[in-house]
């Protein structure tokens, strides 16, 4: 173990490309600077051979601008285009010359591939390639435009490619509508719906085809954090739909902004979504059925997601992630180190992606930081269950998680004058990854009144996942099957509160993994933070607010006399 402790601070990163990714290149609107351009991707596949090239926005200046030298040595093969290139029409109509050679369906130039402005492609590497060029036009209401050049589309249009199903690649002239919500880089830059002309049907199209990547064009550079289209279900097969949406900036522009972008079309499965990753910008929370006042009982605690909670039909399930892909392992590569303030000898403590509090939630209790934090254990084992580990590892690594929890819960209740206590919970499945607990500070006087108990029993029964019961727990394997415990505490003057909750749960039944999160953002009035992937941190953030944790837990952190 204890060579697992110092393995956080010896992790190499790498990148390995393999045989089967397609390495690419993309341009930003070029916008008839055709020399200088392909002859730098002429330099530059010399040097690292692209399968092929994508332009986004205009290849080609207005016809009046276009300078007729640079379109002539292009269209009559005098400009090398180092591999095959793709492009759609933008904002402006295309160069007559250009018009005629596409509707005669000739070769417009040696590499030089024409996508349509409303197209399905599939390169010779087989990407797959989904094409909306040119500008929404509102004033036509109904059915699909008639021509593949014009420089606008009908929402018509990208309804019908949406039949596509899939994309590896989007390339669209208008943005989606709303790609920048639960993006920091977004609110780092002010990238808003002035930005760029976007479109809630192109939004509806990428959250449709879930494309590895979706390219598009603007003034500026703005790419993106990656985000997931939707919850993942671990049963998936595929993996997770991980989309990257980059929006690049014109050729040459004075700005110096990034005009050339080298990516990587990678067939692997995705199993661990990158560091920064998001959930989609593009969802839409379902509006919650309306209950009678008899149903409503607590009446902050409604039900919003029964219908998903039960499938008849399930794929196969794929083999899950081993420990150097594991979000808490720490011998995968891209564990985000940074969030780990305390390591033990069994396990380890980490602040919460996503907390659910935030510095200021009880910052006038004394908690300067989120103090949503994550209990560990280091053995990359799904239960905390004799079944899976064996000997006297188990109780070991359930004492220590336990002396983290206690210590947590003594430093938030003598920080807080006692006016703070916690909660405590674990989700045990057979389809677990890495068993933890999520520990989080609560309002002390929310325990004492059973206000918190109430909280999970009443959307326990909304979600019809039964009852719970009451059960210490002296052990780790005292409870087999799959279940939530719950650990409910707080401390008065001259006594402890404390409570131990048990629910069972068949393993058909797929478990909302975010229950016990959105029990205690209502009882928080912090639903506008239920979703972990919408508390948009960068790196920089989550590093502050490990290290003033650390500050705050030092004297609690049984850790630093080893």
């Amino acid at each position: 173990m204890a060579a697992a402790k110092m393995s956080v601070l010896r992790i190499l990163y790498s990148t390995n490309i393999s045989d089967t990714d397609q390495f690419s290149f993309v341009f930003g609107s070029i916008n008839g600077q055709l020399r200088s351009a392909f002859g730098k991707l002429s330099s530059i596949h010399a040097k690292t051979g692209f399968n092929f090239a994508i332009v986004t926005g205009n290849l080609f200046a207005e016809p009046e601008a276009q300078d007729q030298d640079e379109l002539r040595a292009l269209l009559d093969g005098q400009t090398a285009i180092a591999c095959p290139t793709y492009f759609t029409v933008g904002t402006h109509a295309l160069p007559p010359r250009v018009l005629e050679m596409i509707e005669a369906d000739e070769e417009i130039a040696p590499n030089l591939h024409y996508l349509g402005k409303r197209s399905t492609t599939k390169t010779s590497e087989g990407v797959r390639i989904v094409t909306l060029g040119g500008i929404l036009d509102t004033n036509i209401v109904a059915g699909q435009s008639k021509d593949q050049t014009e420089p606008f589309h009908t929402e018509s249009d990208a309804k019908s490619l949406r039949g596509a199903n899939s994309a590896d690649i989007l390339l669209t002239t208008m943005w989606p509508a709303d790609v920048w919500k639960n993006s920091s880089k977004a609110k780092e830059m002010n990238i808003d719906s002035t930005s760029a002309p976007s479109s809630s049907s192109i939004a509806e199209l990428c959250a449709a085809l879930k494309p590895r990547y979706h390219f598009s064009t603007s003034a500026a550079y703005f790419e993106r954090e990656p985000f997931l289209p939707e919850a993942k279900d671990e049963a998936d097969d595929k993996g997770i739909a991980l989309t990257r949406f980059i929006s690049m900036a014109p050729w040459a522009n004075s700005l110096k902004h990034k005009a050339m972008y080298a990516f990587t079309v990678n067939r692997e499965a995705i199993i661990t979504p990158p560091h920064g990753s998001t959930l989609t910008p593009f969802f839409k929370a379902a509006a919650p059925p309306k209950r009678s006042a008899d149903e409503a009982g607590f009446s902050r605690f409604s039900h919003h997601d029964s219908g998903h909670r039960h499938r008849k039909h399930r794929r196969e399930r794929s083999p899950p992630p081993g420990p150097d892909r594991c979000f808490f392992c720490l011998s995968n590569p891209n564990l985000p180190t940074h969030m780990i303030p305390s390591v033990g000898d069994d396990s380890y403590l980490a602040t919460a992606k996503g907390p659910l509090l935030s510095a200021d939630t009880f910052k006038k209790q004394g908690l300067d930081f989120p103090s949503h934090m994550i209990i560990i254990p280091l053995e990359h084992k799904p239960s905390l269950s004799s079944a899976f580990i064996p000997g006297e590892d188990l109780p070991k690594i359930f004492k220590e998680m336990t002396r983290f929890r206690e210590s947590l819960q003594a430093m938030v209740s003598n920080t807080s004058g006692r006016t703070l206590g916690a909660v405590t919970w674990e989700i045990n499945r057979a389809r677990n990854i890495h068993t933890h607990w999520q520990f989080l500070p609560v309002p002390a006087d929310m325990v004492i009144k059973g206000l918190v108990e109430s909280g999970f029993r009443v959307l326990a029964k909304d979600f019809q996942l039964g009852d719970f019961v009451v059960k210490d727990f002296g052990t780790a394997d005292e409870v087999e099957g799959d279940y939530l415990r719950v650990w409910i505490w707080a401390e008065e003057e001259d006594r402890i509160v404390g409570k131990s909750l048990l629910l069972r749960f068949d393993e058909n039944v797929r478990f909302d993994l975010q229950f016990p999160r959105k029990v205690m953002a209502k009882l928080l009035n912090l639903e506008d933070r239920v979703i972990w992937q919408n508390i948009g941190q960068t790196e920089e953030e989550e590093t502050a607010d490990t290290q003033a944790f650390r500050a705050g837990y030092k004297e609690w952190d049984f850790t630093l006399a080893t």
